[in-house]
């Protein structure tokens, strides 16, 4: 007698998992212009190389006949799908709520595909990617009784944790997430959303109204608008094809776990290129801008800067790029926002993108026109002080390779956010360095001589111009306060030399990192 009645069991378990909730659910999703689990999956995997993890995970209603394909009729398959795969030949674990079932809300075994999504990535040191719809649990049926789980289990969170310790996770939101989902969106180190269909919530609209009397819909509670602008997420993107690529470019970017090295690209762009354009991107007016997010591309690689968070802490520029091949992370000041000064949104976003390089043991590029930490009432409220001496310790803490580019002013105590310990440090004949700005110090040191002046704002210009003009461009490397002081132009050449430079260190550069409290 032979095991193939069984054998058909299985098989036909099978079938039913790969129909979700089957075909007349499918097409309601396709019709809310949203893919399933699997056509997202599909769509980030190498062809072929899914294996899936738990592929007949569920519960059957009844049970017929031992032995026989229905020996469990009222079979339903796990709400989450979850599995190992390839992204552009590097292996990965892909996962996701199955929306087509229960609105994504997990049942048991989908929950715990869910919960053994991190464990595995983890165990096998890949990457993570999930892709997130639905709600973190519900309140049950009246009468209905579920075993909660026992003193001794792990705590549910400490899988997520681990996997932000030891692998990169990037997180989507593909439709509305909310609860449990919506907080493992943000415990990744890319999180995203659609740009049209999805919502991420702490709770939904009916939970809101409950508790709190409000009445608002998902868009406005937790769409991208909000999200953009809050730093849950860092991109929105158009559609589900763009989140897909997205996913996969930042993948490009780093190594497949802390045990590893990014791996180094293409070094198809000339180390030697110099820009002219840079000779003269820094006005000579202190009161027009600089074009940073131009200078960085001028800089590294052509077309691999990836920003990150643009619309949220929009004093800093953060984001990934490429020198010479190598993957290093970006920050620099936008000084068409505040003049670039230190908000408090901006020490967060900075903190995190340090934060994520040191771990990654990608070298930092820092960018600098820094001055200071912005100031006033909104600033105290948001705690500027506390989040930037935060950022400030991150930056003494990480072990990475740094090298800054004083593109024109260092000032104040937020200055010291831009220069890792031991970094390699240029300037170009635009900098400038000092405790406070021209403009500020000029309001301290000589606030009485300009109160009395019979025009107070011509001899405050006038003290501004004085002092402004008696900059010396030469005296930052005469003093070797630099590194070096160098023809704006040649800064690619002179980073890539340091990427060079800096192999030796990358390679020792392995394994999980630690950090003390940060203010």
């Amino acid at each position: 007698m032979s095991w193939e009645s069984e054998v058909e069991g299985i098989e036909a378990r099978r079938r039913r998992a790969r129909g979700l909730g089957g075909a007349d659910a499918i097409e309601r999703q396709h019709a809310k212009q949203r893919l399933t689990i699997r056509e997202r999956i599909d769509g980030l995997l190498d062809a072929g190389s899914f294996h899936e993890q738990g592929p007949i995970a569920g519960s059957s209603a009844a049970r017929g006949e031992a032995g026989s394909a229905d020996a469990a009729p009222g079979f339903t398959p796990a709400n989450y799908v979850l599995g190992l795969g390839r992204v552009d030949g590097r292996r990965v674990v892909v996962g996701g709520e199955d929306f087509t079932q229960r609105g994504g809300s997990p049942d048991s075994a989908g929950l715990r595909k869910s919960v053994f999504a991190e464990e595995l990535a983890v165990q096998y040191r890949a990457p993570l990617v999930r892709f997130l719809e639905g709600a973190g649990g519900s309140v049950g049926r009246p009468g209905s009784r579920s075993l909660p789980d026992p003193v001794h289990a792990p705590p549910r969170f400490m899988s997520i944790m681990q996997a932000l310790a030891t692998v990169p996770v990037v997180s989507a939101a593909m439709g509305s997430v909310a609860g449990l989902p919506a907080a493992r969106l943000v415990a990744s180190h890319l999180s995203l959303m659609t740009a049209s269909t999805s919502q991420v919530l702490i709770a939904g609209p009916a939970v809101v109204e409950r508790a709190r009397g409000i009445e608002i819909d998902k868009e406005a509670l937790g769409g991208p608008d909000v999200h953009l602008r809050s730093g849950v997420v860092d991109a929105a993107c158009a559609d589900e094809a763009a989140v897909i690529e997205t996913v996969r470019r930042f993948l490009s970017y780093l190594p497949s776990s802390v045990y590893e090295r990014a791996p180094r690209g293409t070094r198809d762009d000339d180390p030697e290129r110099s820009e002219q354009e840079l000779l003269g991107i820094v006005p000579r007016s202190r009161r027009r801008p600089t074009r940073m997010r131009r200078v960085i591309e001028a800089v590294v690689d052509r077309g691999s800067f990836m920003e990150l968070s643009r619309r949220y802490g929009r004093t800093q520029i953060t984001g990934l790029a490429r020198l010479d091949g190598q993957p290093v992370g970006v920050i620099a000041n936008d000084p068409h926002v505040y003049a670039g000064a230190m908000d408090a949104q901006g020490a967060q976003k900075v903190r995190r993108l340090v934060d994520t390089c040191d771990t990654f043991h990608l070298p930092i590029v820092s960018f600098v026109d820094e001055p200071g930490f912005l100031i006033g009432p909104e600033a105290e409220q948001s705690a500027t002080i506390r989040h930037g001496t935060a950022l400030l310790c991150a930056v003494m803490q990480s072990t990475v390779p740094w090298a800054s580019v004083i593109v024109r002013r260092v000032y104040g105590v937020a200055g010291a956010a831009h220069f890792g310990p031991g970094g390699h440090v240029l300037a170009w004949p635009s900098a400038e360095r000092g405790a406070l700005p021209v403009e500020g110090g000029v309001a301290v040191a000589f606030r009485r001589e300009i109160a009395s002046a019979p025009d107070p704002d011509a001899r405050r210009r006038e003290l501004e111009e004085q002092l402004a003009s008696a900059r010396d461009p030469f005296a930052l490397g005469e003093a070797y306060a630099v590194n070096d002081l160098i023809d704006p132009r040649r800064t690619r050449p002179e980073l890539c030399r340091w990427v060079e430079w800096i192999q030796p260190r990358l390679d020792e550069h392995l394994g999980p990192r630690a950090y003390t409290l940060r203010p």
